[in-house]
C-alpha cells in the first residue's frame, strides 16, 4: 500500500487529522506525513506517547464530530491501552478512532529480542480490547486494501476504534525526506567521550535504539566486556527509573543514565522523581537530536523545550549542555564529582552509521553480566 494514496483514501473518508508516534513499520506513513504536513500543525502532531495521541484523537472528535487516525508500533498498544478502555471504549464515550499498528515480532518474522513477546499478543490485545482489525501485507491489492477499510469504516460509525494493523514492507511511500539539525558531533562520537570519562566501577544504564546499539559495539572495539551496561532494549522512556533506583542501591558507584530526547519526552515525569530523590552518584545525560532517529528520523514532539531548564526546575542538583566535543569534555570534568544529580544535554547529529550492528548477547545475559559486576 502506497502511503500517500492511503492518505487520500483517508482524507476521502473525513478522517482529517493525524498523530502518533513514529515505527520504522510505518516509515512510509510517517515520510508521507512529514512532507504533506510537518509535525507540529494543525493536521499532524508527533505526540510524546501514544496515550497522549489517544487523548489528541479524542480532543479532535470532541472538537469536529470526526475520527482522527492515530499511528503507533504495536509496542504503543501498551501506552494507549487506558484512554483506549476508559475514554474511547463503547462502554464509556464511544469515541471513534482508526489505529494504523506497525506489527513487529510477527510470529515467524525475525526481530530483535523486546519485539518477540509484543508480537505474539498484539492481535490478541485488540481481541480483548473489543478493537476490530484487519492486517495489511505486502502483497495485499489495493482493492482489497479499500475492502479492508470499508469494513472498518463501518465500525467507526458505530463510535468504535478500529485498526490497521501493518505487516513489515506492507507500507511504502515515494519521499525521502531530509531530517536533520544544525549540530555537527555525532551522538557516537560523544558517547566515545563519555565512555572514556568513566571509572572501572562505573554502571551505565542505556536507552532503548540505536544508542545501545552504539554502546555494545563500543565496548567491542575498546575490547572491553559488556558487564557494566544495562542495555534497555524495549520500554521506551523507562531507562531513567531503572538508572535512578540502582543509584539509590549502589551509591558508592556512579551510575550513567544514557537517554534519548524522544524516550525522556515519553514519560517526562521521571525528571522530578529523580530530582526529590536527589541522587548524589547519578548523572542523566539526555543525547539531544530532536528525532525519533532510531524508527525513521520524523522530528521529535520537544518544540522549544528547554531540557536543561526543566531539570533545573525538577531538581537536579546541577544542569549541563554541550554540542561539541570540548564542551562536552568540558561539562563532564564538572559533573563527576559526586555532587548530583547531574543533567547533561548533549546536543547531537541525527544519523548513525549504515553498518552499525546488534547486540549479540541474549538481554538475560546482559543482566546476569551486571548483577554479577553490581552485587
Amino acid at each position: 500500500m502506497n502511503a500517500s494514496l492511503f492518505l487520500d483514501i483517508c482524507r476521502d473518508a473525513g478522517i482529517d487529522f493525524y498523530t502518533g508516534v513514529p515505527d520504522s513499520l510505518l516509515k512510509g506513513l510517517c515520510d508521507e506525513l512529514f512532507d504533506r504536513y510537518g509535525t507540529d500543525s494543525d493536521t499532524h502532531v508527533v505526540a510524546h506517547n501514544e496515550g497522549g495521541a489517544i487523548a489528541l484523537c479524542a480532543g479532535h472528535y470532541l472538537a469536529t464530530g470526526r475520527p482522527a487516525l492515530c499511528y503507533m508500533q504495536n509496542s504503543g498498544i501498551g501506552n494507549a491501552v487506558n484512554p483506549l478502555v476508559s475514554l474511547m471504549d463503547p462502554e464509556v464515550y464511544n469515541i471513534p478512532c482508526l489505529l494504523v499498528i506497525g506489527w513487529r515480532g510477527e510470529p515467524g518474522v525475525k526481530d530483535e529480542p523486546q519485539h518477540v513477546k509484543q508480537g505474539k499478543i498484539t492481535l490478541a490485545q485488540l481481541e480483548l480490547l473489543g478493537i476490530p482489525y484487519r492486517i495489511v501485507s505486502a502483497d495485499t491489492t489495493d482493492r482489497e486494501f479499500l475492502g479492508c477499510f470499508h469494513d472498518l469504516q463501518q465500525e467507526i460509525g458505530k463510535g468504535k476504534t478500529a485498526a490497521l494493523v501493518f505487516r513489515k514492507g506492507a507500507l511504502v511511500s515515494e519521499r525521502t525526506p531530509s531530517y536533520g539539525n544544525g549540530y555537527s558531533m555525532s551522538r557516537e562520537t560523544a558517547l566515545e567521550i563519555i565512555i572514556a570519562s568513566s571509572g572501572g566501577k562505573d554502571v551505565f544504564v542505556c536507552t532503548t535504539g540505536k544508542l545501545s546499539r552504539e554502546v555494545f559495539e563500543m565496548r567491542e572495539k575498546r575490547h572491553e566486556d559488556h558487564a557494566r551496561d544495562f542495555l534497555t532494549v524495549g520500554s521506551m522512556g523507562h531507562a531513567s527509573m531503572i538508572a535512578l533506583r540502582i543509584a539509590v542501591e549502589k551509591n558508592d558507584r556512579r551510575i550513567w543514565c544514557l537517554d534519548g530526547d524522544g524516550a525522556a519526552l515519553m514519560h517526562l515525569g521521571a525528571l522530578p522523581v529523580i530530582g526529590r530523590r536527589h541522587p548524589r552518584n547519578l548523572i542523566h545525560v539526555i543525547m539531544n537530536n530532536g528525532s525519533h532517529e532510531t524508527v525513521g528520523g520524523m522530528p521529535v514532539c520537544s518544540g522549544s523545550l528547554n531540557i536543561p531548564a526543566l531539570a533545573q526546575a525538577a531538581g537536579y542538583a546541577r544542569v549541563l549542555s554541550a554540542d561539541s566535543e570540548n564542551s562536552l569534555v568540558s561539562v563532564l570534568g564538572q559533573a563527576t564529582d559526586g555532587q548530583g544529580p547531574v543533567l547533561i544535554e548533549v546536543r547531537c547529529a541525527c544519523g548513525s552509521r549504515s553498518d552499525l550492528g546488534r547486540p549479540t548477547t541474549t538481554p538475560e545475559m546482559n543482566r546476569d553480566a551486571l548483577m554479577s559486576f553490581i552485587l
